[in-house]
């Protein structure tokens, strides 16, 4: 029975570390929900702190989750090209069997972005319940999710990029003009006398 178990368990990794790179729509254009988790360096990480401040890309991963690994040095590349108008920030969904294993897999992979532990699922079961991995969520500047994307494949990185731009520049733009302020007295219409005026009252 053992064996069957160990068998099987290369085969449920495989399943939960998804590949496919269809484009999730289920939490596009919602306000991004807040959290507080504790990072590899035992701080706490709040994402309602640095919202409104930059263009923020959620990376839900695991420790054996191999196109999680894979991603991740492209991700660490992104964050350094746009370090004043992005933040990268990766979500390990390792458990207490693995969680140990997240600080030295990531240091390995050259990753100096925050790399927030999320045992008990709390960020995990709002935006990823399905415990894809990878899942990348991103985040505009106006503080609302933009889109969603499970698995990751070889050229990927170059669509997240394309998308992490488009944000950027959305960023960049100034606000529209307000409308001009209406007159508070209404001009009269074609073939109406326009209001008299009383005369002032003279003294006694």
């Amino acid at each position: 029975m053992r064996r069957h178990l160990l068998l099987l368990l290369p085969l449920a990794l495989a399943a939960a570390c998804a590949t496919s790179t269809a484009a999730q729509g289920r939490h596009a254009a919602t306000e991004a929900a807040d959290f507080t988790l504790r990072t590899i360096d035992g701080t706490t990480f709040t994402l309602s702190e640095h919202l409104g401040k930059k263009v923020l890309v959620l990376d839900f991963w695991a420790t054996w989750c191999v196109p999680c690994l894979a991603a991740m040095p492209h991700l660490q590349a992104m964050s350094e090209r746009y370090r004043d108008e992005l933040l990268v920030i990766g979500i390990s969904m390792d458990g207490p069997e693995t969680v140990a294993q997240v600080g030295p897999t990531a240091a390995t992979r050259g990753v100096r972005f925050p790399i927030l532990l999320d045992e008990e699922t709390r960020a995990v079961s709002v935006y990823n319940p399905h415990r894809s991995a990878p899942y990348t969520v991103l985040i505009g500047k106006d503080g609302r999710v933009a889109s969603a994307r499970e698995g990751y494949n070889s050229g990927d990185e170059v669509m997240l990029e394309k998308a992490v731009q488009e944000l950027i520049a959305k960023a960049a733009q100034p606000p529209p003009a307000a409308a001009p302020q209406q007159l508070q007295e209404q001009q009269p219409s074609p073939g109406e006398a326009p209001a008299s005026v009383p005369a002032a009252s003279s003294a006694p």
